[in-house]
């Protein structure tokens, strides 16, 4: 009986338990927050575009590129206006224009300081803070 358990039960047990190792792996816990899924590093949201412009402007302006920042904050306000001002009647504008006021806002206070840099030095403070305020933003409307 030993010789049997030792040559078949041990690694069938193993098998076993690496089965259900595996599935508590791959299974998400109940508590955990589901995260949208993303192409490409971009959020398939309504939002994920516009997050990821900013994203990309706001390391730009981190790493002292302030041409490149500017030049992605002005592409963000244009693909903004185009999808979610103009863009018909799944444009945000039209489907809750309350929170298209709120985003745009919020929008602007990133990127204005960010595309006038010629002209006035960005505060890195300020920012940072209207990065996160406009990020807090769009997730309103995913």
């Amino acid at each position: 009986m030993t010789h049997f358990f030792q040559k078949t039960a041990r690694p069938l047990f193993a098998v076993l338990l690496a089965v259900f190792m595996a599935m508590g792996a791959v299974l998400p816990a109940p508590a955990q927050e589901k995260k949208a899924s993303q192409t490409d590093g971009v959020d398939n949201t309504k939002m994920g575009a516009y997050r990821a412009i900013a994203q990309h402007a706001y390391l730009e302006f981190q790493k002292g590129d302030s041409a490149a920042a500017a030049q992605l904050a002005r592409s963000l306000e244009r693909v903004w206006d185009k999808g979610e001002d103009y863009g018909g009647d799944t444009a945000l504008k039209k489907t809750h224009p309350d929170l298209f006021e709120q985003i745009d806002k919020a929008m602007d206070d990133f990127i204005t300081p960010l595309m006038e840099y010629k002209t006035k030095a960005p505060d890195q403070a300020r920012i940072k803070a209207a990065f996160n305020a406009y990020m807090e933003k769009l997730k309103l409307a995913d």
